[in-house]
């Protein structure tokens, strides 16, 4: 799939999770809409969705909206994923409360799919509710099983063991649009062995065989790594951020850092 499409597809999907219509702004721009039930972001928050080259933001409110629309309106979409990376620009223009990401969004096609080896170690498929992912995410870890969501998962999980035990394991959320985001856990232990290529690689398989767009969402480098590692095309980021809610004058004094 020529990444042009891949590109079109994923608007798509995100232009569906708004929850109200909305379509990507012409190049380089965003287009803001009021949606307190947008899937861009958790209730209440704004979200902002790039991708391609342009951008749609979700916003609470009117008042909310109007703040996003000022501010946005006075900066480059790289200057606001890069203002997120360090969080002092975003945090000061927007007033903000709270932030999740910037997460970079990657999308594999069949033609781009790079699949592991044939000597990569042998796969098992495993029920999504099987006890051994839950095993997996306790090893993991209270903060990387979150990130992972592998308890989300609707497909199979696919898994390598050692020792018996699961300590890599892999699989997809179906989303709107035939998209299958992916989810990727590797035990502490078990880390820096090319796993989370492996477990990834048959939750793809799976997916493209299914007729479904893979979906990788990541925030750390080496998630970045593996998805570039098996041909996922870096399209876009996601941010998503709670402007602060004490009254009127939080949504003034951030109008006020644009001047």
């Amino acid at each position: 799939m020529p990444i042009d499409l891949l590109v079109v597809r994923a608007r798509g999907l995100w232009e569906d999770l708004a929850r109200v219509p909305v379509s990507f702004a012409p190049p380089g721009g965003v287009n803001v809409v009021v949606s307190p039930k947008s899937g861009l972001c958790p209730p209440g928050w704004v979200g902002v969705v790039a991708m391609g080259g342009s951008a749609v933001a979700t916003a609470p409110s009117d008042g909310a909206a109007g703040v996003v629309r000022d501010v946005l309106g006075k900066l480059p979409l790289q200057a606001l994923r890069d203002g997120a990376r360090d969080s002092t620009l975003i945090r000061e223009a927007f007033a903000v409360s709270r932030m999740l990401g910037p997460a970079t969004l990657s999308y594999a096609s069949p033609a781009g799919f790079r699949p592991a080896g044939a000597d990569a170690p042998a796969v098992e498929q495993l029920p999504a509710a099987h006890p051994d992912m839950r095993s997996l995410e306790q090893a993991a870890g209270q903060e990387d099983a979150g990130e992972a969501a592998l308890d989300e998962i609707t497909s199979p999980a696919f898994v390598v063991r050692a020792q018996g035990r699961v300590v890599s394991a892999a699989g997809y959320h179906m989303w709107p649009r035939r998209t299958a985001h992916i989810s990727v856990l590797t035990a502490p232990e078990a880390r820096g062995r090319g796993l989370a290529r492996v477990t990834a690689s048959a939750a793809v398989s799976h997916a493209l065989a299914a007729g479904l767009l893979p979906q990788w969402r990541a925030r750390p480098a080496a998630s970045r790594r593996v998805a570039a590692a098996l041909g996922f095309e870096e399209l876009g980021f996601q941010l998503s951020f709670e402007i602060a809610t004490s009254g009127a004058g939080a949504l003034d004094g951030a109008r006020h850092l644009l001047l």
